[in-house]
């Protein structure tokens, strides 16, 4: 997706002035009407169960395979409403913001859902760094 030029989002941005300006976040999104699609967590693996290595590889790969189930469903990255990621350490994160910056452009472009971070002690899959799960709304 390097490159691509993404349509005007349907849904809209809300951050009201009287919060601090996000960065890489929504603070809301109101969404249009359309089906509502639930994307369960992806992590960073392949088909065959291979962690990737490093926290944004794996970042890299997670938003790969979000990506890739959105578009079974006819659905682009505008059309994400909402995003839980969730990492086994936020510190990693912010120290590798750059990278997962970029990861995040290949994939989504500059759309930004209604988001939250949650550090947490451990995923279901040990290898995992991160696991990123969301919700998109998709015209009809």
């Amino acid at each position: 997706m390097t490159g691509t030029v993404h349509p005007e989002p349907p849904h809209r941005r809300l951050d009201p002035p009287s919060l601090p300006p996000p960065k890489g976040y929504s603070n809301g999104v109101l969404a249009a009407k359309g089906r509502t699609l639930y994307l369960a967590g992806q992590v960073g693996w392949d088909r065959e169960e291979r962690f990737a290595v490093g926290l944004p590889a794996q970042v890299d790969r997670a938003l790969e395979n979000l990506v890739a189930v959105l578009a079974a469903a006819g659905g682009a990255p505008e059309h994400l409403v909402s995003m839980r990621i969730y990492t086994r350490s936020v510190e990693a994160w912010r120290a590798e913001g750059k990278a997962i910056g970029a990861a995040w452009r290949k994939h989504l472009g500059r759309w930004f859902p209604a988001m939250t971070l949650v550090e947490v002690a451990r995923l279901y899959d040990a290898p995992a760094l991160v696991e990123i799960e969301s919700v998109a709304v998709l015209p009809d």
